[in-house]
């Protein structure tokens, strides 16, 4: 009698485990509910891939599976209004939000990695439950959201940063240490603050409607850096030495058309492997690059400030175009160019209070003032600051050495 009713029961105990190890080794698992999303609270390992219906609404809970080795997506779910998960602590493949316009509530207690995260358009969300946190993942892009922090991701490393678009972002802090492929942050609120404590090394790093930047530990950029269009008034890159390569002419430094910037500081930056471009910001009335020794590309400067100051420059492989509306002293500059054996080796502009500016490729804009070139004597090198070991290849190096 006993076998007769064990037998039936193990049976049904047979096909359940048998189901539930079919569904955690599918290619693709499709929650359209919560009742199809409990069927993984078995799941240890989901082996494939899990997919939030289009049809998915209200809550969505995957509680039960540590890890998923596919990717997990949600994409046009309309009705979605929460989606967490207690349990999952990794992601093998890409964690894609996309379209999901009323979900607000994003919250995963345990998630430390995945490969790639890719949300854009979740245009609810306010804020997200990270709490592991989320320290791990190859490539992070976040756009066009209403998240105001982005707490809870605190990366390591990443190969792609892009946090774009996201009109209520305020703050940025992260304590990563390499950007191995680029970081792009842009057309975010226009107070948002970001902060890399940790962040030493990077290939490229741009930085547009940025209300404020700390870069104190960045020491290395291998490609180029560029600010554009923020409203920060200062730059501090204390540790920072080289941006991009001398040797192949690669990586550019540029900071352009940053209204409130009244002050840069680059005090240890030593080479620039393409262009050094600082153009169009207004309140920026001083320049100076004590430690810059070689530029593989050009020096491009104009706006309205002082005669700059680039003591240590030794070699410009490429052009050289300052041009300011204030009085500068162009003297210096131009014994270096020119000649066999000259720091500036490419084409030289300088022009002090004009009324147009000419760039290097020959075009030219207009910036109001007074129109004239530097008269000053050429005894006036010094006011540059050019290395004594550069002036003294020249005549008046050996003459200023004797005087001085």
């Amino acid at each position: 009698m006993f076998a007769q009713k064990l037998l039936p029961a193990l049976a049904v105990f047979s096909v359940a485990a048998a189901q539930t190890s079919t569904i955690c080794s599918q290619p693709t698992v499709t929650v359209n509910s919560q009742a199809d999303a409990s069927q993984l609270s078995d799941c240890s390992t989901v082996s494939g891939s899990i997919v939030i219906g289009s049809t998915a609404s209200g809550t969505i809970a995957i509680d039960g599976p540590q890890q998923v080795r596919g990717n997990l997506t949600s994409q046009s779910a309309g009705g979605l209004v929460s989606l967490t998960s207690s349990t999952i602590t990794s992601i093998g493949g890409e964690f894609r939000l996309f379209n999901l316009t009323f979900l607000s509530t994003l919250q995963f207690d345990a998630l430390t990695s995945a490969k790639t995260i890719y949300w854009e358009a979740l245009p609810a969300l306010p804020s997200l439950a990270f709490a592991g946190p989320l320290s791990k993942a190859d490539s992070v892009t976040i756009s066009n959201t209403f998240l105001t922090t982005l707490s809870g991701i605190n990366l390591n490393t990443v190969g792609t940063l892009q946090i774009d678009n996201n009109n209520n972002l305020k703050q940025f802090d992260t304590q990563i240490a390499n950007i191995t492929n680029a970081v792009n942050i842009n057309a975010n609120g226009n107070q948002l603050a970001v902060t890399f404590p940790n962040l030493i090394w990077a290939a490229n790093m741009t930085f547009r409607n940025v209300s404020s930047i700390k870069i104190p530990s960045l020491a290395t950029v291998n490609g180029s850096m560029g600010f554009y269009g923020n409203y920060m008034d200062s730059i501090a890159a204390p540790n920072l030495t080289s941006v991009g390569s001398f040797a192949t002419g690669v990586g550019s430094l540029a900071i352009v058309a940053n209204a409130k910037l009244a002050n840069i500081s680059f005090p240890a930056l030593k080479s620039v492997g393409g262009a050094d471009q600082i153009a169009n910001n207004t309140a920026l009335h001083a320049i100076a690059f004590p430690a810059l020794t070689s530029v593989a590309g050009a020096i491009d400067f104009s706006g309205n400030f002082t005669t700059p100051e680039l003591p240590k420059l030794e070699d410009v492989k490429g052009g050289f175009n300052i041009q300011s509306q204030q009085a500068i002293t162009c003297s210096g500059f131009e014994e270096q160019s020119g000649g066999k054996g000259s720091i500036i080796q490419g084409k030289f502009i300088c022009k002090s209070a004009t009324a147009t500016t000419e760039t290097l490729d020959g075009s030219a804009s207009t910036t109001g003032g007074s129109s004239g070139s530097s008269a000053t004597p050429k005894s006036d090198a010094t006011n540059f600051g050019l290395s004594q070991a550069a002036l003294g290849a020249s005549f008046i190096g050996g003459l200023l050495q004797m005087i001085l």
